[in-house]
């Protein structure tokens, strides 16, 4: 075996044990044994130091691997703490409320899985954020979608494709401005390359949501359901569409584009006032609600469970889920692990379709090792920018493959810090709504299809492509 140092090179076999081993013990606890995928995450964690310990890496050094993933991870779990806090305030301040309790009388439900997956797509299109849209819009989705009697699963599935193709196809969105600037390709320049899997993918995933909608149309809930969920919210929190405003000055100042956090921050604050003067709560029950979130007992199970929650405690089990799937994705990156692996993927990239496909499904690997979006995007666009430039591919090519294999599948793995927010967010697991985030799922198999028909796959001059070659011989 080769060493570089006291460091040995990572055969495939040796990357492939942590993972494999951290899967089968995920198989066993949820799906067996009905628990969580924390243990499992630590079981692969253990593995994959003694594996890089064994391969000349010294305690020290795995360390600030675990050190590096956590601290990759640490915008996100920011995030996670707002939107608890922020999901707790609303809730309290009877926003969520005034959201469902509208959405109840206007939306039709048969075609509220169309209208939740646009109204999501809007949003997020306007501020750049997934996970703003689903700890928002997504909550009060989920909540008209289980008051008209439509499955958890496919609810969030219509949140999750609509919030995923407004992001993705946002210009103030981190992951498109990350994809289009590791990879040098003008912005605006790389949305409209996405628009070619990702606009088909969202009509798809309209039609699905359009057909699943259909059974609800007659015999879904029983109008007396509805009317008494409505009277529930009446006589629980004070209804009223200035309450409104608060939503729209959050999606108004991201557009603006206001920071992510400061956004939040503001409608946490006004959530909060509004459980005080608006709602009629004391101090004592609004900071309770921002701490372990809004309890409500009504009598009527739907309801209590729609708006007994929230809360930064709620959002713990989700924070310390990304914090350990982020030192097992920290020793793989770090300890060359997944070099590894995605060099044994890169063998497979002989044609230009096979390079796209090879990309897409190198962004899924990422995700399922590395628990992390970003990574998915950043590993294999250093990996595969060599490999594009040498096929004559031009770089908006490799910028759309790794967001329709990076950015959407994200969602698809639990231990993934998207799947955990999702789950801490919206209340349902990943392999719930699998089958209902259409979007997510569609788009990276249409573009793998174009990738081997060449439809919108466009190369590079040749004159453009020698000067590739001479940029990349002078360095």
């Amino acid at each position: 075996m080769e060493t570089t140092g006291n460091k040995k090179d990572m055969k495939l076999g040796w990357a492939l044990l942590p993972l494999s081993v951290m899967i089968v013990v995920m198989l066993i606890s949820i799906v067996q044994l009905g628990q969580g995928p924390h243990i499992p995450l630590i079981v692969g964690t253990a593995v994959a130091s003694i594996v890089a310990w064994r391969h000349g890496f010294k305690w020290k050094e795995i360390e600030e691997m675990m050190y590096k993933g956590i601290r990759l991870a640490l915008p996100a779990v920011v995030i996670i703490i707002l939107v608890g806090l922020t999901i707790g305030a609303w809730i309290g301040g009877g926003i969520v409320a005034t959201m469902i309790y509208f959405g109840l009388k206007i939306i039709s439900p048969a075609y509220f899985l169309v209208t939740i997956c646009l109204i999501c797509a809007v949003v997020a299109l306007s501020i750049g954020s997934s996970w703003s849209t689903m700890g928002t819009i997504g909550v009060a989705g989920m909540g008209i979608g289980l008051s008209m009697g439509i499955p958890a699963p496919m609810v969030a599935g219509a949140v999750i494709s609509g919030a995923y193709f407004g992001d993705k196809m946002s210009p103030l969105s981190d992951t498109t401005n990350l994809a289009a600037g590791l990879t040098h390709t003008n912005l605006f320049v790389h949305i409209r390359h996405m628009l070619y899997t990702t606009i088909p993918g969202l009509i798809i995933a309209l039609g699905v949501y359009a057909w699943l909608g259909r059974r609800f149309a007659d015999s879904m809930t029983d109008s007396s359901e509805i009317t008494q969920t409505l009277t529930i919210l009446e006589d629980s929190f004070v209804i009223s569409p200035w309450l409104l405003i608060v939503p729209l000055a959050v999606i108004l100042l991201v557009a603006k584009k206001v920071p992510a956090i400061p956004a939040l921050v503001v409608g946490i604050a006004l959530g909060f006032l509004a459980q005080v003067f608006i709602q009629g709560g004391t101090l004592a029950d609004s900071v309770g609600a921002l701490q372990s979130g809004y309890v409500i007992d009504t009598g009527n199970e739907l309801v209590d469970n729609l708006f007994s929650r929230g809360g930064l405690d709620a959002m713990m089990y989700t924070v310390s889920m990304t914090i350990v799937a982020m030192t097992f994705g920290g020793i793989l990156e770090y300890s060359g692990m997944l070099q590894s692996i995605m060099n044994q993927i890169l063998k497979l990239a002989k044609t230009a379709g096979s390079l796209i496909a090879s990309t897409i499904l190198a962004g899924i690997a990422t995700n399922a090792t590395c628990s992390e979006q970003y990574i998915s995007i950043v590993v294999p666009s250093r990996m595969f920018a060599g490999a594009y430039e040498k096929m004559g591919l031009q770089s908006k090519n490799l910028s759309r493959a790794l967001e329709d294999g990076g950015t959407l599948t994200s969602v698809f793995i639990p231990w993934n810090t998207c799947g955990v927010f999702i789950l801490g967010t919206l209340g349902v697991g990943a392999f719930e709504y699998a089958p209902y985030a259409v979007l997510n799922f569609i788009v990276p198999v249409i573009s793998i299809v174009y990738a081997f028909t060449g439809y919108t796959i466009e190369r590079m001059a040749v004159i453009q492509q020698e000067e590739h070659v001479a940029e990349q011989a002078a360095q």
